[in-house]
């Protein structure tokens, strides 16, 4: 396939979105002064960091292939944010992957302390859920969306998948095995941005699920990619240390497969991708062009 991913309206669409997304969670994560602060000053040096925002992006441009606003699903990608900034935290801790910078800044616990950068893991997570559940959308539809967020959260996604890849350190997990942990740790929060979405856009039950297939793939090849820039791309250029998955004997697709076959895997799955949305939207161009970037990213 070749990826053509260059264009200068997608890359203002997709900077728009960030800009509110980044408003929107300076108003909820306003300053203020409290015998807590230090606490709220973590949580905000986490969340505030930058970052690409690809799930909370997913999610309103979602909202708008099914008929709504983007910002529709504001408060929706916000919680995906907060949600994912928590997963992140608590990643980096000693006890968990030991890493000392995110995002190109020292991590969370290296600025604050471990009990502190644990704690605005915590909050950040229940702030998630707080944020979403005040959404101004239909109840029913804020439900639905809470009980997908939280699957998505728990054992069954993003703490399940961080245990079966924490458990696997040297051993030598099977392609079946990582394909499990990676649906699980990666792709999951990324299906929830997606799902999400659609139903802050009032879209119907085939979206949903187009949504979520799309998703499926993006998030294998988002994870595979992952796991070739460990390998060859720099300190410097992913924001976090590289090397980390040989040192930890973490078993990877790049160690298995080797990168050529991981290119030729994130190709396919990006090709699933923009299949599973054809036809089930008005327009999917922002979407189609958003898997072929992630697909060719280089941090």
């Amino acid at each position: 396939m070749m990826i053509k991913a260059g264009n200068n309206e997608m890359i203002r669409e997709m900077e728009w979105c960030r800009d509110i997304v980044d408003e929107r969670l300076h108003e909820l994560f306003a300053e203020a002064g409290s015998s807590y602060a230090t606490l709220v000053e973590s949580m905000r040096y986490s969340l505030l960091a930058g970052g690409k925002r690809v799930r909370a992006v997913i999610c309103m441009k979602f909202c708008e292939a099914s008929g709504g606003r983007p910002e529709d699903a504001i408060d929706a990608a916000c919680a995906i944010e907060m949600l994912h900034t928590y997963s992140l935290i608590h990643d980096d801790l000693p006890s968990m992957d030991g890493d000392d910078m995110r995002r190109g800044k020292p991590s969370n616990h290296v600025e604050y302390g471990e009990f502190t950068a644990t704690l605005a893991g915590d909050a950040l997570q229940a702030a998630a859920f707080e944020t979403l559940a005040n959404a101004p959308l239909p109840a029913s539809s804020v439900i639905e969306m809470i009980k997908i967020l939280s699957y998505a959260a728990g054992a069954h996604g993003i703490c399940g998948g961080q245990y079966l890849d924490l458990s696997g350190e040297g051993w030598h997990l099977t392609i079946d095995e990582l394909l499990e942990l990676y649906a699980m740790k990666t792709a999951a929060l990324i299906s929830a941005a997606a799902r999400l979405g659609v139903i802050a856009g009032g879209g119907s039950y085939e979206q949903v699920a187009a949504a979520d297939a799309y998703a499926g793939a993006i998030g294998l090849a988002f994870q595979v990619r992952d796991d070739v820039l460990d390998c060859i791309a720099t300190t410097e250029e992913l924001g976090k240390p590289t090397g980390s998955d040989i040192e930890n004997e973490k078993s990877t697709f790049a160690s298995l497969l080797g990168t050529e076959a991981c290119e030729k895997m994130i190709n396919k799955e990006t090709e699933k991708a923009i299949s599973a949305i054809e036809g089930k939207f008005d327009n999917t161009e922002f979407l189609t062009w958003l898997a072929l970037v992630l697909a060719e990213r280089k941090n």
